[in-house]
C-alpha cells in the first residue's frame, strides 16, 4: 500500500511546473496493459524458438517488455495536469506536446475508477467527462484515492460556486449519506439470474480464432474432429445403436450444461459489476458505487436529469423487477450512454428515486394513446417482400435444398406476430408538464421527459404518411430523443405548440441555479 502523504507532497510542489501522476501508477499501467503486448511476445517468442539457445527467446520477450516499460516512463515524466482558477490543463506528450484545456463549468461528470491492482496500492483513476462526444474527455491515470477525491470535490465546488481556490487547498468531500437505493447480495443473486448469457461462447470463439496458430490442428476443420472421434470408436451407426432413450439423455445433457453455462455467465457478469451497488442522494447529485473487483465512484448533478427510462421484460415483469436509468448529458460509456440509477429494483423503490430528479410517474388513470392500427399495417406489408427476399437470398446461397422452401412462406407469419406485439404495447401520452412514451415487447421501456428539458421539436412525414394524413413528432433532449409515432397532423402541431410553449417560458439560468442548489420543490 502506498503512503497518502506521498501524492499530498507532490500537489504542493506543483506549482507551474503542475503535477505528476502517481508513481506508482507506472507499475499499475504496465501490468494492466500487458494484455496488448500478447501479440508482440507470440511473434518473438515463436519467431526465436528456431534457435538452439533458448536464451535468445527469453531476451527477445524482455526486450519488448523493457522497450513497453520505457515509453510508460517517458510518458509519464511528460505527462503534467494543473489545477487553475478557472479550468483544469493536461498537458502530454513525449515529442510533440499536448496541452488540453477543460474549464470548470464544462466538466458534467467525475468518475473514480479503481480496478484490482490499482486497489491494492490505493490508486485510482479520474474520468472527466463534459458531454462533447462518447467516452471521456480526458482522464488521469493514476492518482491516489485521496487526490482522486480531492479533484472531483474540487471541481463539484467551483462548479457550485462556493469557492474559488487554487491548486494547493483542499477541497472537503461528501459525507456518506443514506443511501436511497442500495442492493445487497442475496439482489445482485437474483438479477444475475435474470441475465443469462452465452457471451462466454463469444469470447472463446474469439480467443480460438485469434490463437489458432498455436495449436497442431485446424480448430474449425470438422472433419479433423469428426475422424478423432471416429479413431475413439464414436461413429452415428454407434450412436443410432444406443437407443431414442439414451441420445435424449445425451441431448437432455448438452442442454442443460449449456443453461448452466448460461446462467453461471450472467451471475458472475452481474456479480463483478452491481456487487455493492450504492445509491445515494448528495447535496452536488446522484453519487453510485458499485463492483467487486473494478470499484467505480459516479456523481451526476441532479440538474443533468433530462429524461427517466424505466424497463423491463416480459418475465422480470411478472415479478415486478424493473430497471431505472437516467438520460443526461454525462455520459457512462459502460451504460449505454445512460446512468444506471436502479438496476434492478421494483416500482415502488423507483419512483422516489425519479422524484429526485423531479420526474413524476405518470398517474394510475391515464390511458395511452394506442399505435394507428393501418399505420402498423402498413408498415408492415412493405416490409414483408424484404423479409422474403433475405431468407431467399440467405437460403440460396447456402445451397437448402428446395424442399425447405417454405420457410419463405412461415417466416413472415412470425415476424407479423412479433410487429403485432411491438403494436400491442405501444403508446403515448402527454400531460401538462411531461411527455411519456412507451415501447417494446420483449425489451419493455417507459420513457419520461419533462417538457422544460426539450430543446427541439420536429414534426416529420413519409411518403406513406403523408398520403395517409399522420405525423411522427420527435422531441430533442440532451443526451436522447423521444419520439410519438403516428400522430394525425393537427395532433402532432397542436402537441409542438403546447410543448414549445412551456420550454419558452423558463428561465433556464434560474432553474439550472435552483437545481444545483437542491431548492427546486
Amino acid at each position: 500500500m502506498t503512503d497518502p502523504d506521498s501524492q499530498d507532497t507532490n500537489v504542493e510542489k506543483g506549482g507551474d511546473e503542475g503535477i505528476k501522476l502517481h508513481v506508482l501508477g507506472l507499475f499499475v499501467g504496465f501490468v494492466t496493459g500487458l494484455p496488448q503486448l500478447i501479440f508482440p511476445i507470440f511473434a518473438a517468442f515463436f519467431g526465436t524458438r528456431g534457435s538452439d539457445n533458448p536464451l535468445i527467446s527469453i531476451a527477445a520477450v524482455s526486450a519488448i517488455l523493457l522497450f513497453s516499460l520505457f515509453f510508460r516512463w517517458l510518458s509519464w515524466m511528460r505527462f503534467r495536469y494543473h489545477i487553475g482558477e478557472h479550468d483544469i490543463r493536461i498537458e502530454s506528450g513525449i515529442v510533440s506536446r499536448n496541452a488540453r484545456s477543460i474549464p470548470f463549468e464544462r466538466i458534467q461528470d467525475v468518475s473514480i475508477e479503481q480496478k484490482p491492482l490499482a486497489r491494492l496500492f490505493a490508486l485510482g483513476e479520474v474520468k472527466f467527462e463534459t458531454g462533447g462526444g462518447d467516452g471521456d474527455d480526458a482522464k488521469l491515470s493514476f492518482v491516489s484515492v485521496e487526490e482522486a477525491n480531492r479533484l472531483r470535490e474540487l471541481v463539484k465546488a467551483h462548479k457550485s460556486g462556493q469557492v474559488s481556490v487554487s491548486h494547493v487547498e483542499s477541497a472537503v468531500p461528501d459525507t456518506d449519506a443514506p443511501p436511497i437505493f442500495a442492493m445487497d447480495g442475496k439482489r445482485v443473486f437474483i438479477f444475475g439470474l435474470y441475465s443469462f448469457s452465452l457471451v462466454i461462447f463469444a469470447v472463446l470463439g474469439g480467443l480460438a480464432q485469434q490463437f489458432d496458430f498455436l495449436l497442431p490442428f485446424e480448430i474449425w476443420d470438422f472433419r479433423h474432429w469428426i475422424g478423432m472421434a471416429e479413431e475413439r470408436g464414436v461413429t452415428v451407426e454407434n450412436l443410432n445403436g444406443i437407443g431414442w432413450t439414451a441420445q435424449i439423455i445425451l441431448a437432455v445433457g448438452a442442454l442443460g450444461a449449456l443453461i448452466f453455462v448460461g446462467f453461471a455467465t450472467g451471475i458472475i457478469r452481474t456479480m463483478l459489476r452491481e456487487y455493492g451497488f450504492r445509491l445515494e442522494r448528495t447535496a452536488k447529485g446522484f453519487r453510485r458505487r458499485r463492483g467487486l473487483l473494478t470499484l467505480t465512484d459516479a456523481v451526476m448533478p441532479a440538474h443533468r436529469v433530462q429524461a427517466a427510462v424505466v424497463q423491463t421484460g416480459p418475465i422480470r415483469k411478472r415479478r415486478g423487477w424493473h430497471s431505472l436509468k437516467f438520460v443526461s448529458l454525462a455520459q457512462d460509456s459502460k451504460d449505454e450512454a445512460n446512468f444506471v440509477a436502479a438496476p434492478f429494483a421494483t416500482l415502488a423503490e423507483i419512483w422516489p428515486i425519479a422524484h429526485a430528479a423531479l420526474i413524476q410517474e405518470p398517474d394510475a388513470a391515464v390511458r395511452f394513446r394506442p399505435g394507428i392500427a393501418k399505420w402498423w399495417l402498413i408498415r408492415f406489408v412493405a416490409l414483408v417482400p424484404l423479409v422474403i427476399v433475405a431468407i431467399w437470398a440467405t437460403m440460396f446461397f447456402a445451397g437448402a435444398p428446395f424442399q425447405q422452401a417454405g420457410l419463405i412462406l412461415f417466416a413472415p407469419i412470425v415476424f407479423g406476430f412479433f410487429w403485432w406485439l411491438e403494436w400491442r404495447c405501444y403508446g403515448d401520452f402527454v400531460d401538462g408538464k411531461q411527455i411519456y412514451v412507451r415501447e417494446g415487447w420483449w425489451r419493455q421501456s417507459l420513457s419520461i421527459a419533462p417538457q422544460v428539458k426539450v430543446q427541439t421539436v420536429e414534426i416529420y412525414q413519409g411518403p406513406i404518411a403523408r398520403r395517409q394524413g399522420l405525423a411522427s413528432v420527435n422531441f430533442g433532449i440532451s443526451g436522447g430523443s423521444l419520439e410519438m409515432i403516428a400522430l394525425p397532423l393537427e395532433t402532432a402541431r397542436a402537441i409542438r405548440d403546447a410543448v414549445m410553449e412551456q420550454v419558452a417560458g423558463v428561465d433556464y439560468a434560474l432553474v439550472a441555479g435552483e437545481a444545483r442548489h437542491g431548492t427546486i420543490a
